[in-house]
């Protein structure tokens, strides 16, 4: 599946904001394995938050892309099928946000810090492994999100102020081939 403009754009957006998430996060510098569980200890509640509040968001997104194709196949102008590859971007993005948040979510609720077992070296492991984890999976709904807005834009812009020569409709190569006839006359 070929990448749209647009796709490329939220992904860099994505990339930017992971760069941002991790910078900020690895500024605290090196930690020892107590140091680490400490924080570690403090952050699980807010991690599984993030992770809750991710499957959440994902759900409502997938949700509401099936109300986004009803409003889409009612249209007057009749769509390329780029716009649907993109909403099937979209769905597929989303569905990886969905799995691993949930997945992210099952194993920050394991009680690693309660452990008498866990090696302390192991617990700075555990931590970074678990800020890069979130930055990627809130890096990944931010690329879900901008991927989302350019979408309602182009249909804002096809339905509700009826552009009739916009890109993605095939109302605009029938008008550009009508075009290019009468040039040709």
């Amino acid at each position: 599946m070929k990448i749209s403009v647009h796709t490329k754009r939220a992904l860099v957006g994505g990339g930017i904001s992971l760069a941002v998430i991790l910078t900020g996060s690895f500024m605290l510098g090196e930690l020892s394995g107590y140091e680490a569980k400490v924080l570690l200890k403090n952050s699980l509640s807010g991690l599984n938050m993030l992770c809750n509040t991710m499957v959440l968001g994902s759900a409502t997104i997938l949700a509401l892309l099936l109300t986004l194709l009803g409003l889409s196949s009612g249209t007057e102008s009749k769509l390329k099928d780029d716009h649907y590859r993109h909403v099937l971007q979209i769905a597929k993005m989303d569905t990886i946000v969905f799995v691993a948040s949930l997945m992210t979510f099952l194993l920050f609720n394991l009680p690693i810090t309660a452990s008498e077992n866990v090696p302390q070296n192991w617990y700075d492991f555990i931590y970074y492994s678990s800020i890069v984890v979130s930055s990627v999976l809130s890096a990944a709904l931010i690329v879900v999100v901008l991927m989302l807005y350019n979408t309602v834009v182009n249909i804002i812009k096809i339905v509700g102020l009826g552009q009739t020569d916009h890109y993605l409709t095939t109302d605009s190569e029938q008008k550009e081939a009508t075009k290019n006839k009468e040039q040709d006359h």
